[in-house]
């Protein structure tokens, strides 16, 4: 662990610790979270802090259980939220600032590059950017759905050189430790396969917070990609923020790839949702590394779902086996009707004048996923 290379870090802070009992915001467990931040920044170290606890904090303004459906949990982020803030805001003497994001902000591209900047303007200006999802207006088809994926799209859209992700248990074990005594701690990870996400096991039930291990586990793969060291440490004891300042590794360590992915790569192979697909012929090739414009439309079997000039899609073989994310120069309708029987000679005309049907700078070769 090299934290004298740390400029900026992404520091992830679940329900658990925020409310832990549903009863609005605690700062039991807070305070030795914002020391760390408070420290980190002192020795030249920029902080985004990425929280959950909305939701959580705002229960106890809805007393009446039997009525908490989905716009009773908005109402209940709304309420939260501001109590959430305030508690932040209270545990620091420098200012902070509110970024309430949806999946949707992320995946389209000019907003998450304004997203970027707006990141860097506060950071330059020594204002602690607190992230959390927009739980108030989110939907299933706009959110992001847990603040462990979201922490690792922040750090990636923050160029983070850290993320920390605090949960209720020392780190990644071999075994869930809450139910085998002999479970054993993995201090250091260096590739995330199957196996490991076996270990993490799913998503945790009954619990405050949405996450379990896996999510916490599918941030650290998004974020290593993208070159960011990731830790999943222990948030409810102050030991574990000591040994990071210490330099010293107090849970899972997920190493960042040497080669990393580039920004525009990563962006659209872990935060852009595919809104349609494209389906082309097998024979065509095994890989789109080398004759991404050379794709065209007497190469298209399908055309499945709607999307427009500028949307990500899915290229697919005919055997179903996934070849890359791209962002689409055409919109569906039209790639329907240039890849229809009997339209070829006009489709070859147009592509000519028009360009590549995806463009290769972006564009994200999928291995298999």
């Amino acid at each position: 662990m090299n934290r004298s290379n740390w400029k900026r870090i992404v520091v992830k802070v679940g329900s658990a610790l925020i409310a832990p009992n549903r009863q609005g915001c605690s700062s039991h467990y807070l305070l030795s979270i914002a020391q760390f931040i408070v420290r980190c920044r002192s020795q030249g170290i920029q902080v985004v802090l990425v929280s959950s606890g909305s939701v959580a904090a705002g229960a106890h303004q809805f007393p009446d259980h039997s009525k908490k459906n989905i716009a009773v949990k908005k109402a209940m982020a709304a309420a939260g939220q501001t109590e959430m803030m305030a508690t932040w805001d209270r545990l620091f003497d420098f200012a902070t600032a509110q970024i309430l994001l949806t999946h949707a902000d992320l995946r389209d591209r000019e907003r998450y590059v304004s997203i970027r900047e707006t990141i860097f303007s506060l950071l330059d200006h020594d204002v602690l950017p607190i992230i959390n999802e927009n739980d108030t207006v989110t939907t299933d088809k706009l959110k992001v759905g847990d603040n462990d994926n979201l922490s690792a799209m922040v750090a990636a859209a923050a160029d983070a050189d850290a993320l920390i992700i605090c949960s209720d248990v020392d780190g990644l074990y071999d075994k869930n430790p809450h139910k085998h005594d002999d479970a054993k701690l993995l201090s250091w990870v260096d590739k995330i396969d199957e196996k490991i996400f076996a270990m993490a096991g799913g998503a945790e039930e009954g619990g405050v917070g949405t996450g379990g291990m896996r999510t916490k586990v599918e941030a650290a793969e998004k974020a290593v990609s993208h070159g960011i060291d990731t830790f999943i440490i222990n948030g409810f004891t102050e030991l574990s923020f000591n040994l990071m300042l210490e330099g010293q590794n107090p849970g899972t360590h997920f190493q960042a790839h040497e080669k990393p992915m580039k920004e525009n790569v990563h962006w659209m192979t872990h935060t852009s949702n595919a809104q349609g697909e494209v389906v082309i012929k097998k024979a065509f090739t095994d890989s789109l590394n080398d004759s991404v414009d050379s794709l065209t439309s007497s190469e298209i079997l399908d055309v499945k779902g709607e999307f427009s000039v500028g949307d990500t899609i899915l290229v697919r073989r005919e055997d179903g086996q996934k070849l890359a994310k791209a962002k689409s120069n055409y919109s569906s309708c039209l790639l329907n009707f240039i890849s229809s029987e009997g339209n070829q000679k006009f489709a070859s005309e147009f592509e000519e004048k028009t360009g590549p049907i995806i463009s290769e700078q972006h564009i994200a070769v999928l291995e298999n996923k």
